[in-house]
């Protein structure tokens, strides 16, 4: 508003100036007061910027900087928001959409967003240490990606679950590169961890169409956890049932980073495989976990970063707000079936209504009405199970 006041000033100014012009005949006769500024010219300059600009600095500094600051807040704010990921996710192999984004953690590890399942990567003297593998199709792309920070050979990739956004590449990258030193025997190119029952489903001769014996885990684990040293870190994997009975969490150590598979997905309402073992309460339970084992920084945010199954990088505020939301939603649905109501009665009275803008899916591979379903049948299970819901 300064700048519009200062140029109406100046046109002001201009404007009599012209008309205070000598002739051509005064100039020539050198006639003295006509060869420029004046002081009477300078004064009305004055006058007129004072006239333009009394009323705007007779107001508050803030009332007529608001238009200023309100526009820098919403151009400034755009920064700071993250996309919104594709309201409907591609088929698994799909090999279309945006680029892959490598985005560095701390220390050697970093997140690669955008080949299905978001994919952590650990690099180092060692080697390259992947926690999922993405979609077949993507396999290329991933590995160019991971040039960019190693030219180390992929030696070892941890499968937080068997779904094909999370292993499709395992077979791709297990014919690449020469066999291991430390697996000359076996004649392995890369270790492929996974809990026991993710090999037992991918082994399975009936699965259509069946899964290449180069994907399936070789360094399988049955207990609570299996511990890996590997590029300076202590790594860590935690058997969690969770959206199935195979979940796997990896917390890098040192790093401070924890790839949590499906489990925490703050793009979609939490996956709940019912076929493969998966539970509502086991969903909570991991997320609870995850609670526990995360460390925050400063007023919850920093600290321990969380890669998620998919979406954006998430400190523990982030992961707070899932777990809230699922918690909530638990109670509403086990509210219900204490009340009697059927499935098509609890989907007609939308449970998860206010969430639905920010973890619903009209179509796709996992809808709100796959989710529901999925939701009322596990606690559902659960409390004949029990005879009361689990609180």
């Amino acid at each position: 508003m300064r700048r519009v006041a200062a140029a109406a000033v100046d046109r002001e100014t201009a404007r009599a100036a012209r008309l205070r012009r000598p002739s051509n005949w005064a100039r020539r006769k050198g006639a003295r007061g006509c060869t420029g500024r004046t002081t009477s010219s300078l004064n009305e300059r004055y006058n007129l910027r004072r006239k333009y600009m009394k009323p705007l600095m007779s107001r508050p500094p803030l009332l007529w900087m608001a238009p200023a600051l309100l526009v820098a807040a919403l151009l400034g704010s755009a920064r700071f928001v993250y996309p919104q990921e594709a309201r409907n996710r591609a088929e698994p192999g799909a090999a279309s959409g945006p680029g892959l984004e490598l985005l560095r953690i701390r220390g050697n590890v970093s997140m690669l967003a955008g080949a299905g399942g978001n994919i952590t990567v650990q690099v180092g003297n060692d080697g390259v240490l992947l926690v999922d593998s993405g979609t077949p199709a993507m396999t290329d792309k991933v590995l160019e990606a991971i040039r960019t920070v190693s030219k180390g050979q992929v030696t070892y990739i941890v499968n937080t679950n068997d779904r094909t956004d999370h292993v499709g590449g395992n077979a791709n990258f297990a014919r690449m590169g020469r066999p291991l030193a430390i697996a000359r025997a076996a004649q392995a190119r890369v270790f492929i961890v996974g809990f026991s029952s993710i090999l037992e489903r991918m082994s399975d001769r009936n699965v259509t169409p069946p899964i290449p014996e180069q994907a399936w885990p070789n360094d399988t684990y049955s207990g609570a956890q299996k511990n890996l040293s590997f590029n300076g870190d202590g790594i860590q994997i935690f058997h969690q049932s969770a959206t199935t009975d195979g979940d796997s969490i990896v917390l890098f150590r040192r790093a401070d980073v924890i790839a949590t598979g499906d489990i925490f997905d703050p793009t979609q309402y939490p996956i709940i495989d019912l076929k493969s073992g998966g539970s509502f309460a086991g969903v909570l339970e991991g997320l609870n976990r995850l609670r526990q084992m995360a460390i925050p920084a400063d007023h919850m945010e920093g600290g321990t970063m969380l890669v998620p199954g998919h979406g954006r990088l998430s400190d523990v505020a982030d992961m707070d707000i899932y777990h809230q939301m699922v918690t909530i939603v638990r109670d509403r649905l086990q509210d219900m079936i204490k009340r009697g109501m059927t499935l098509e009665q609890v989907k007609a009275a939308k449970p998860t209504r206010d969430y639905d803008p920010i973890y619903g899916h009209d179509t796709g591979n996992w809808t709100t009405d796959m989710f529901i379903e999925a939701a009322y049948r596990s606690l559902s299970t659960q409390r004949d199970t029990t005879g009361r819901a689990s609180n």
